[in-house]
């Protein structure tokens, strides 16, 4: 069962910014699941809320600001003893930091409030740029940005990521469409969800993940892997689980 880091090293670092990836990475997580949006001038920038209001210093939307003035905003503002000052990164010095590792990005398309002019072929002009094309993963609760990702690159895995309430015959949607991946949340998990899933040939990443109760039902399902805001709580558990079961105590 895979660990992505949920925005990074979330709980304990800035979302979405450099240095809670890099914490990801040295917390031996799997993969790295993060946001895309562009910026009024059409650069690709990593954040999630399509406002900065709730991770920055300022407030307003992210399409409103140039990409120089986003980068003047400060991410870390939540963790003033982690860092005083952090920059939202864009996408592209994500894939120069991310390309020297082995880490699976999951990257999720931004377009369920704002349908963004262009986002999906730009992200995947970055992603070819970089050679990351096997290293991938779309996601998007808008599941015709996968659609369109599909027109510009069949290379790439998708993933249809959906709400709370969950999507029944998921399995069976996501291969009719064209999509590797289903993305529940953890709320909307059941037995039923899973064997459909497997029926399709269709893996499951869940989020989010976070509480050892939760990763023991992903493991007794057989899950692909979990997305979590704790990758180094979530790796030294699985780690110790795994020692108990060699040594024959579980």
């Amino acid at each position: 069962m895979k660990i992505f880091a949920h925005r990074g090293y979330s709980s304990l670092y800035p979302e979405n910014t450099m240095i809670a990836f890099k914490k990801a990475y040295e917390a031996s997580s799997d993969g790295i699941e993060l946001d895309v949006q562009l910026t009024k001038d059409g650069e690709v920038v990593i954040i999630h809320d399509e406002e900065v209001d709730r991770t920055t210093d300022k407030s307003g939307l992210v399409c409103e600001f140039t990409l120089k003035e986003l980068k003047e905003l400060n991410a870390g503002i939540k963790f003033p003893n982690i860092t005083p000052f952090t920059q939202i990164p864009t996408f592209e010095e994500y894939c120069q930091w991310v390309k020297t590792t082995n880490l699976i990005t999951n990257v999720e398309l931004k377009t369920g409030v704002i349908y963004y002019q262009e986002l999906e072929k730009k992200t995947i002009d970055i992603i070819v740029k970089y050679n990351l094309e096997k290293k991938v993963i779309i996601s998007s609760f808008n599941h015709l940005s996968l659609i369109d990702t599909a027109k510009y690159n069949q290379e790439l895995l998708l993933a249809a990521l959906v709400e709370h309430t969950g999507l029944k015959n998921a399995g069976y949607y996501c291969k009719k469409f064209g999509f590797s991946f289903f993305h529940p949340s953890y709320k909307s998990l059941n037995h039923e969800m899973v064997e459909e899933c497997n029926k399709h040939g269709i893996q499951l990443n869940v989020w989010t993940v976070n509480t050892q109760e939760e990763i023991d039902y992903c493991r007794l399902l057989k899950i692909n892997g979990i997305i979590t805001n704790f990758p180094k709580e979530a790796r030294e558990y699985i780690n110790s689980l795994k020692e108990k079961s060699e040594l024959g105590l579980v």
